[in-house]
């Protein structure tokens, strides 16, 4: 019995992460572009044939950016429901969490540039 209330556990965190992705979809903007821009990452490493690890590290490139847009989303949520007023900290907060995200942003096109850009370039190359 134990073991099923586990599982039964687990199947419900699983539906509140799918409710909360779900609502970041509908609510977000800037979380549909980078889940746009995930879609189209993954497909042209699929199409660009990467190898496993190439692959693996788009995968967790997207996945981090994806992961940055969520938490900022949560912090701002949670900030402006405990100061509804603009307040200089909660500014700042909102503003370091973005950071965040900027960061992570910046840092998986250096990433893209690297594992797509010689691929690219070799394609570019060879029209010409």
């Amino acid at each position: 019995m134990k073991r099923l209330e586990g599982l039964h556990g687990f199947w419900a965190s699983c539906g509140h992460a799918c409710r909360g992705i779900q609502y970041a979809i509908h609510s977000q903007r800037n979380f549909r572009v980078h889940l746009l821009a995930a879609v189209l990452v993954i497909a042209a490493a699929v199409g660009l044939r990467f190898s496993r690890v190439e692959f693996i590290l788009t995968l967790l490139t997207v996945t981090l950016v994806i992961l940055g847009e969520l938490l900022n989303t949560s912090i701002e949520f949670v900030l402006n429901l405990l100061e509804t007023r603009h307040h200089p900290v909660v500014r700042t907060a909102k503003d370091i969490a973005a950071g965040g995200v900027f960061l992570t942003v910046a840092g998986s096109v250096l990433v893209g540039l690297l594992l797509f850009g010689p691929r690219l370039w070799a394609i570019v190359r060879n029209l010409f």
